[in-house]
């Protein structure tokens, strides 16, 4: 009956964390996300995250299994039913020179991820995460109408704004073949809505019929992910494992039908919005492709069982050859550093429970895809964590992993916007034995 009554709350769970998942909008508040497909998310868990994103060359992180999505041959490693699920806070401070700044916050379901073992070295995943958010909204005001002479105070007022993001839900396979090689890869829906408006207004003349425009390009398509890991064990008991990592992304094609609707409102002197008045304009700009970048991550990592575990790993994208119909920008590729590692005082302490808590930290370095004014935009991040175990259930094991990330992009050269955020990833993580025939005497 508890094993019933388990997988009830685990579906039903489930069933409500895709459903909110899949029907947010904005996710995220900065100006950047415009650019591109958005704030592209790796898919990591927490436990990653707290080490500064590394992930290539991690399978069981201290004896537990860990659903790494960035590297499927990772899922060869998996010998319990998993369930990963958490929830993320962000928060964010926007500054365009050293008066004015803006703060902006979100908390919201961050990702769905199961695996159950299919042979000994072998096993299944599948679940929901977001591959990419938008989410901004900022005015320029110019006067005289827009001509920018000042010899009038009438001014325009320019407001973009942007919501939206994309989910991606995968399937998984990860094998080992022999004691040392294990490969594995993804077939992944990618799916979701990007919302970009510009609004013209004048506030200066009463009553006055202001404009909008909205594009809408709504997105769906197949990706494939794929990876390898060479793992070598060492030490009297095998404690000691030393992990070589590869993945990539293929550059596939999703498809893509863009929209456009201009319409027309008032704004009372309060600043409220009516309703639209009137619909100039709604027709289809193109129904086309995407074509997403061939993306590639290197890592290596060392642990000790119970004691520690170090990392690095380096990605890049080719997001240069990104093509989006209806769309100008100039992307660059990427480039991304992680490096970080976890130390546990004691994993096999009885009687203190702070010896048996994984303390982790890291730190990562991206040259994102975004130039804007001839300025590259990068971003930098300091992360740190926890990962708490519960008290084990017979063959059942819980833990609780906390993740922190505070950071800094862009500048504020070129009257650019520098934005400093703190995310908090939180996870739990189950681990069980499922789907297994007892056999009795």
């Amino acid at each position: 009956m508890i094993k019933h009554i388990r997988a009830g709350f685990t579906f039903l769970f489930t069933t409500v964390a895709l459903g909110a998942m899949a029907q947010s909008t904005a996710t995220t508040s900065s100006p950047y996300s415009q650019f591109g497909l958005g704030d592209i998310n790796t898919g990591l868990l927490p436990q990653t995250r707290a080490m500064g994103g590394i992930s290539t060359a991690i399978n069981k992180i201290n004896g537990y299994n860990t659903i790494n999505l960035q590297n499927p041959a990772s899922y060869g490693s998996i010998n319990l039913t998993t369930i990963d699920i958490g929830v993320l806070g962000s928060f964010s401070t926007l500054k365009q020179n050293a008066v004015s700044s803006q703060r902006n916050g979100n908390f919201r379901l961050s990702h769905f991820n199961f695996a159950a073992p299919v042979s000994k070295r072998s096993a299944l995943s599948f679940g929901l995460v977001p591959y990419s958010e938008l989410g901004y909204n900022y005015r320029q005001s110019i006067p005289n109408f827009g001509t920018g002479s000042p010899a009038d105070t009438s001014a325009v007022n320019y407001i973009y704004s942007g919501d939206g993001g994309l989910s991606k839900a995968y399937a998984g396979y990860g094998f080992g073949i022999g004691r040392h090689i294990s490969f594995g890869g993804n077939v992944s829906y990618i799916f979701g809505n990007l919302r970009k408006f510009r609004s013209t207004e004048i506030p200066s003349i009463g009553n006055n019929l202001n404009s909008r425009s909205e594009r809408s390009n709504s997105i769906g398509g197949v990706n494939f992910d794929y990876g390898t890991q060479v793992n070598f064990d060492f030490g009297d008991e095998r404690e000691q494992h030393l992990v070589f990592g590869y993945s990539g992304s293929a550059s596939s094609t999703l498809n893509s039908k863009v929209t456009n609707i201009v319409s027309q409102y008032k704004t009372s002197a309060q600043g409220d919005e009516s309703a639209a008045l009137d619909t100039l304009s709604n027709q289809v700009l193109n129904d086309g492709k995407i074509k997403l970048p061939l993306m590639h991550h290197f890592g290596i990592s060392f642990q000790k069982d119970g004691k520690f575990l170090i990392g690095a790993d380096y990605s890049i994208g080719n997001w240069s050859k990104l093509s989006i119909p209806n769309s100008s920008e100039v992307l660059r590729n990427s480039q991304t550093l992680n490096v970080g590692g976890q130390f546990t005082p004691n994993g096999n302490a009885l009687h203190n429970y702070f010896a048996l808590i994984d303390y982790r930290l890291g730190f990562r370095y991206d040259k994102t895809y975004i130039n804007v004014a001839n300025t590259n935009i990068n971003q930098y991040a300091g992360t740190f964590g926890l990962g708490l175990p519960l008290a084990p259930n017979g063959g059942t094991f819980y833990k609780i992993n906390i993740a922190a990330e505070y950071g800094q992009r862009g500048t504020l050269t070129n009257n650019l916007i520098k934005e400093n955020f703190f995310n908090i990833h939180i996870g739990f993580t189950l681990n069980d034995i499922w789907f297994r025939k007892y056999k009795f005497d």
